[in-house]
């Protein structure tokens, strides 16, 4: 990234911020991206998946009462706190465990336009079909979520590891098709984000150590700041959008970029 341009680098961090929380998957957008733009998918992976970072810091930010009041009842032992961090836990042991047993696996997708574009249609779709037939809720909070639904959502993540697919779209959707209403499952979305995308990201980070130096580390903190920035006006709009609207907005936007990348992808 020595000689990458700051507006590649606002480009990118604008795309982080805008579709890491929305259900349209940041990791396929970045991807499709670069591919549009003409970048070295090879030379962005790392600074792609670290400026994520910078939107995971906007939850903590815009979440910090909710956080700090859970970590304060946890170390009092109240049951509410216990099982709201028992609940994050629990949904993030899955991508844990097979992200790094399927580390290379994972890997070897991040560079293919054509699965981000062919997971963005079959995902619309997926979301219509879940809105459609998804029972009615039951649970409202991140604490009533049972323990054996939250690892269900935790493996429903893990197909995210598809790029395209979405980590929030998968939990989200996930979460609705189990019982939990739409607000809920953003939020608990939001909050199971936070271990997973640092996970990843310490992750790569130890990874390439060795490759890293002073100019790639500016890059990434430029990027950390725009994705961050975009990411705090998106999850604040996002939650009022689902409110009112559902998701189904979404899906159809996944489909029509999906298909759109698609024919040009298959004929460039």
């Amino acid at each position: 990234m020595t000689d990458s341009s700051l507006l590649d680098i606002i480009i990118l961090g604008i795309v982080e911020g805008v579709t890491e929380f929305l259900p349209v998957s940041s990791t396929g957008h970045l991807i499709l991206a670069g591919d549009l733009l003409g970048y070295d998918a090879a030379r962005w992976k790392v600074f792609n998946i670290v400026i994520q970072l910078g939107a995971i810091f906007a939850i903590v930010v815009l979440y910090w009462r909710t956080l700090v009041a859970v970590v304060g009842g946890v170390l009092r032992r109240q049951p509410e706190s216990l099982h709201f961090a028992r609940n994050v836990l629990l949904a993030f042991l899955p991508a844990a465990v097979i992200g790094f047993a399927l580390h290379k696996q994972i890997e070897a997708l991040l560079g293919n336009a054509v699965v981000v574009a062919v997971a963005l249609i079959v995902g619309g779709i997926a979301i219509l079909v879940v809105e459609r037939l998804a029972r009615a809720a039951t649970i409202h909070g991140v604490a009533e979520i049972p323990a054996r639904t939250s690892v269900g959502i935790g493996f429903l993540q893990c197909l995210a590891m598809i790029p395209g697919v979405s980590r929030s779209g998968a939990t989200i959707m996930g979460a609705l098709a189990l019982g939990v209403e739409r607000r809920t499952a953003a939020e608990f979305s939001f909050f199971l984000a936070i271990p997973t995308m640092l996970g990843a990201t310490t992750l790569e980070l130890y990874k390439n150590r060795a490759a890293l130096d002073a100019s790639q580390l500016h890059d990434i903190a430029i990027g950390f700041v725009v994705a961050f920035i975009v990411a705090i006006i998106v999850v604040r709009s996002f939650v009022a959008v689902i409110s009112r609207y559902g998701f189904a907005p979404f899906a159809w936007y996944r489909i029509i970029a999906g298909s759109a990348a698609l024919v040009w992808l298959l004929t460039k």
